[in-house]
């Protein structure tokens, strides 16, 4: 494991308990000493000589400050950046600033200078924390609103999570998402959706109730659209998923699949699928009620823009090491990549396949995206805005 450099408050620190012995040691020893600590603290031997004097390791506030390296350019084209793509972090937005620019300057919705491509490309990931820090957000992120048969099948599935550092795309988490609103009644829209573990690559569909045939069309969408072969299918123990007609389904469709589930009541074991349940779904839907025909179409319409912005324009973080320090695991994280980057890096594509999904990123405006998905989010959250009696009468 490779040694961390020390903090600046480390070293001090360090320099003055060192600092002591150092003051009554004799000539001969105080090489010594300055040996040591040019090795413990990576500093120059006359930078050490200077901090060890009576006043060297008194720190005073700076009286001159430091002019502005980035400007009001600088400024506001990661504002622009940032609302295109959705106010991500910086440890997510910066890897991508240079690309995206480029990509909005080409549909006219930003002015790029060789000179801010130059600062874009430079630019660290704590300076654009504190330029994301201070500037304003003209609107908000996301509208934040508030079985025997299926046993017997279970029982030959093995109970496993799939591997965080898995690398080769196809191992799929699934799962359903409801959106029946307060009451349960009836037939309503779910959302099926399937997350790729190793580069992130995630799918939804809008189906009307969980029959055979419902479930069945909205896969058939999935891996028709899919850009990869499927490897490993990985739902939760849902008879949505369990029944012989969707088993056959698969077995028919994929050859080859292996299929594992996660542990009854271990919602974990599918942590990727249900983190975008949380993102891409509840994060837009709330939990409003969706029940008719033009309520799922709309939806569907909405999911295909989401489809596009999410995997193409939005960069992702993956869990790059696992390590114990002190008792407690520290994780280490990847350079922020979006989820066709990674996808392109696997070889997984075929050459055709990659230039065709290259050309649809290409001729995409990003910022006009982002603009249509919040405008048909709200036309179906108007959509579906359901009188009080109604809901009584459907409750009893």
């Amino acid at each position: 494991m490779d040694e961390e450099e020390m903090t600046l408050s480390e070293r001090r620190k360090y320099l003055a308990l060192v600092r002591g012995r150092y003051v009554m040691a004799e000539r001969t020893k105080k090489k010594g000493l300055l040996d040591e600590m040019e090795l413990v603290t990576g500093l120059h031997r006359k930078s050490l000589i200077r901090l060890l004097r009576p006043a060297g390791l008194r720190r005073t506030k700076r009286v001159r400050q430091r002019g502005k390296t980035y400007g009001l350019e600088v400024e506001k084209a990661i504002k622009i950046i940032s609302e295109t793509l959705d106010f991500i972090c910086a440890e997510r937005l910066t890897p991508s600033l240079l690309a995206t620019a480029r990509q909005l300057a080409k549909h006219g919705e930003l002015s790029l200078t060789p000179l801010l491509e130059a600062k874009l490309d430079r630019i660290s990931v704590s300076t654009v924390g504190r330029l994301l820090s201070r500037l304003a957000r003209d609107r908000p992120r996301l509208p934040r609103r508030g079985p025997r048969e299926a046993n017997r099948l279970r029982r030959d599935v093995p109970m496993r999570r799939i591997a965080w550092d898995t690398a080769e795309p196809g191992h799929l988490e699934t799962d359903l998402v409801h959106h029946s609103g307060e009451i349960t009644a009836g037939e309503y829209v779910h959302t099926l959706q399937m997350v790729d573990i190793a580069t992130g690559w995630s799918e939804r569909t809008a189906v009307l109730g969980r029959s055979q045939r419902a479930m069945e069309g909205g896969f058939a969408k999935i891996l028709d659209r899919l850009p990869f072969p499927v490897v490993e299918l990985h739902p939760d123990n849902g008879s949505e998923f369990f029944n012989d007609h969707l088993v056959r389904y698969w077995k028919d469709k994929v050859k080859g699949l292996k299929l594992s589930r996660s542990r009854p009541y271990h919602k974990n074991d599918n942590r990727y699928v249900e983190q975008k349940n949380d993102t891409l779904v509840r994060a837009y839907l709330g939990h409003v009620r969706l029940a008719g025909g033009e309520e799922r179409d709309e939806l569907e319409e909405l999911y295909d823009r989401m489809w596009l912005y999410y995997n193409f324009f939005q960069p992702v973080m993956h869990l790059g090491a696992k390590e114990m320090e002190v008792g407690r695991v520290k994780r280490r994280w990847d350079r922020a990549r979006t989820p066709f980057e990674r996808l392109g890096e696997t070889g997984a594509l075929s050459v055709k396949k990659k230039d065709e999904l290259g050309r649809i990123k290409e001729e995409t405006n990003p910022r006009a995206l982002r603009r249509e998905i919040y405008e048909r989010l709200e036309r179906l959250l108007t959509q579906s805005q359901v009188e009080p009696e109604l809901l009584s009468a459907a409750a009893s």
